[in-house]
C-alpha cells in the first residue's frame, strides 16, 4: 500500500511516518518544502510519477491567530490545497483521508457536537477548515474526514511542550479554565488513519463521510495543564510542581475566537469503525511524555 502523505513534518504526519512500518505501508512523504498543495499541476505530476494508492492530508495552516490577518494563505492551504488533493485522488480513483477541526463549530453548545451538527465557525481558521471539508466532499466521493481537537504530539510545537517549558521557568502559571474540550494525541490520530488505510486495503471501501474523532475525556486548558504538570513531575521532566492558577478567557485575549465548548460526540466513528476504537487523552499524554524522556536521553 503506497500512501501519499502531506504535512509529514507536522505532529500527525510525523506520527504516520513513525508508525507506518508496523503496517508495511510505503510512505511518500511531502511537506511545504518539497510540495505545494495549492499547485494542482505539481500534485498531478507527483501522482503520475508515484501512483499512490491513497492520499492522507495532514497538511494545514494551523496558526489560528495569525490566520485572522493572513486569510488568503490560510484559505489557499486549508481549502484550495485540500480540494486539489481530493481532485487528484478522484482522478486516480483512490480515496483521500483528511483532517479537520472542532473549530468548525461555534463553541456555544452545552452538549457534545454530533457529526451532523450545523457548523458555524467563529474564526478564519475554522472557516477555512470548513471550506476544506466541503470542497473535499464535493471533489471526491471516496473520502473520510476526521474532525479532531486540541492536538498534541511528540514532534512539533504544542500546548504540552509549552507548559513543560514555562512550568520549569515559573513557580506559578495562569491558564484559561472556562474553555472545555478533548485533548487528542497525534499518535492516536495517526493510528486511526493508518487503520482506516489498512481496512481500505483489505475491503476495498470504507464508510465514507465526515466524522468527529478525538480522544475520550473532557477537560479545560487549566485541567490539561495541571495534568501535564503532575505527569511531568512524575516522569522527572519537571523539578518541582508549579501552581496552575485558573483564569477566564477574558483575561487572556487572542485575535481569534476560541470555542468555549469543543466536545464532540464520536459515537458515529466508533459504530462505523469498531476495530479502531477511541483512546483517552491521559494515556496519550503519558505516552508522549515517556517518548520525550527517551528522546532526551538517547
Amino acid at each position: 500500500m503506497k500512501i501519499l502523505l502531506t504535512g509529514c513534518d507536522g505532529q500527525v504526519g510525523w506520527e504516520i511516518c513513525r508508525q507506518a512500518p508496523e503496517y508495511n505501508f510505503s510512505i511518500i512523504p511531502t511537506d511545504v518544502g518539497n510540495l505545494d498543495i495549492t499547485d494542482l499541476g505539481a500534485l498531478r505530476a507527483l501522482q503520475e510519477k508515484e501512483r499512490a494508492d491513497i492520499i492522507i492530508n495532514s497538511a494545514a495552516y494551523t496558526a489560528v491567530d495569525k490566520a485572522e490577518s493572513d486569510q488568503e494563505l490560510a484559505h489557499k492551504v486549508n481549502a484550495v490545497g485540500a480540494q486539489n488533493l481530493a481532485l487528484v485522488a478522484a482522478e486516480s480513483n483512490i480515496p483521500i483521508l483528511h483532517i479537520s477541526t472542532d473549530y468548525i463549530f461555534d463553541g456555544r453548545s452545552t452538549t457534545p457536537y454530533l457529526d451532523e451538527s450545523t457548523p458555524a465557525p467563529q474564526s478564519v481558521y475554522g472557516k477555512t477548515k470548513l471550506a476544506g471539508e466541503q470542497l473535499v466532499s464535493e471533489a471526491n466521493p471516496k473520502f473520510v474526514t476526521l474532525r479532531t481537537s486540541w492536538v498534541f504530539g511528540i514532534e512539533g510545537n504544542n500546548f504540552v511542550k509549552t507548559m513543560l517549558r514555562i512550568g520549569n521557568d515559573n513557580d506559578e502559571i495562569s491558564v484559561v479554565a472556562d474553555q472545555f474540550g478533548s485533548p487528542t494525541f497525534a499518535g492516536h490520530i495517526a493510528r486511526a488513519l493508518l487503520l482506516l488505510t489498512e481496512q481500505y486495503k483489505n475491503e476495498g471501501t470504507l464508510a465514507w463521510g465526515n466524522y468527529n474523532f478525538c480522544d475520550s475525556g473532557i477537560t479545560t486548558w487549566h485541567g490539561f495543564a495541571s495534568k501535564i504538570m503532575e505527569q511531568g513531575l512524575a516522569r522527572q521532566q519537571l523539578e518541582s510542581l508549579p501552581i496552575v492558577r485558573p483564569i477566564r478567557t477574558q483575561e487572556y485575549p487572542t485575535p481569534a475566537v476560541r470555542p468555549n465548548y469543543s466536545m464532540m460526540d464520536c459515537s458515529k466513528f466508533s459504530k462505523c469503525f469498531p476495530k479502531i476504537g477511541i483512546q483517552s487523552w491521559e494515556a496519550g499524554l503519558i505516552e508522549m511524555l515517556d517518548a520525550l524522556k527517551t528522546k532526551g536521553t538517547s
